[in-house]
C-alpha cells in the first residue's frame, strides 16, 4: 500500500441501528447520507439493519463468517452508528450486529450519531464500553439529536437544528484521523506477518 493509499479516500460504513417498522431513523439516515456523500474523502456504505437477516439463534462464538454483511464491515475503514436510545440504552439490533461479528471491528474507529429524548447520549456512552472489547476505538466527538422528531419538515425530512452540521463535521474529521492512523497500523501489521 502506498502513501497515496493511506491518505486517500476512506470507506465509511454507516450502520442504521433501528429495525422498527415506523422509525425516525429513515429521515435521519437520509440526512446523514446527503451530508456524508458530499465529503470528498468518504466512500460511503449505508448498512440498514432492518434489511439484514442476523438471527440470534444462528450466532456463533467469535462472530459468524456467514453474515450477509461481514464483507462490507471488513472492507470498512471506520464506522458511524446511527443509534436510537430505547429505555436508556441502545437497541438489541445494535448489540446483535456487534456480537455477530468480531474481527471486522478490530483496529477501526467508531463514531456515533444518537437520537432520542436526550439525543441518545446514554446509548452512546454504553456503546463506548462495548467496542474496546472488540479492539475498536470510539472517537470522542459525537452527534446528539435530542427530540429529532421536532425537526422534521412538512415532507418528513430532517432539518438539522443549529450546530448539528458542525458537530457532524467535527465528528467525521476525528473519525478520519483515527481511520487513517489505524489503517496504517493494520497495513504495517499485515506486512510484518507476511
Amino acid at each position: 500500500m502506498t502513501e497515496d493509499d493511506l491518505n486517500g479516500r476512506l470507506r465509511i460504513a454507516v450502520v442504521i441501528g433501528s429495525v422498527r417498522r415506523t422509525r425516525l431513523a429513515d429521515p435521519l439516515a437520509a440526512w446523514l447520507k446527503r451530508e456524508l456523500t458530499a465529503i470528498d474523502w468518504i466512500d460511503l456504505d449505508m448498512i440498514d439493519l432492518a434489511s439484514v437477516s442476523l438471527p440470534m439463534h444462528e450466532m456463533q462464538p467469535g462472530g459468524a463468517a456467514a453474515s450477509p454483511i461481514a464483507g462490507r464491515l471488513a472492507d470498512a475503514d471506520g464506522f458511524v452508528f446511527l443509534t436510537p436510545e430505547y429505555n436508556h440504552s441502545f437497541p438489541a439490533s445494535v448489540k446483535n450486529v456487534i456480537d455477530w461479528h468480531f474481527t471486522e471491528w478490530a483496529y477501526k474507529p467508531v463514531a456515533f450519531v444518537g437520537y432520542g429524548g436526550s439525543g441518545g447520549v446514554r446509548a452512546i456512552e454504553q456503546l463506548r464500553t462495548v467496542f474496546p472489547e472488540l479492539r475498536a476505538t470510539t472517537v470522542r466527538e459525537s452527534v446528539l439529536l435530542p427530540m429529532a422528531w421536532e425537526h422534521l419538515d412538512a415532507d418528513g425530512s430532517f432539518v438539522p437544528p443549529p450546530g448539528t452540521v458542525r458537530a457532524l463535521h467535527a465528528t467525521m474529521n476525528e473519525l478520519r484521523t483515527w481511520a487513517r492512523a489505524l489503517r496504517s497500523l493494520r497495513v504495517s501489521d499485515l506486512a510484518a506477518r507476511a
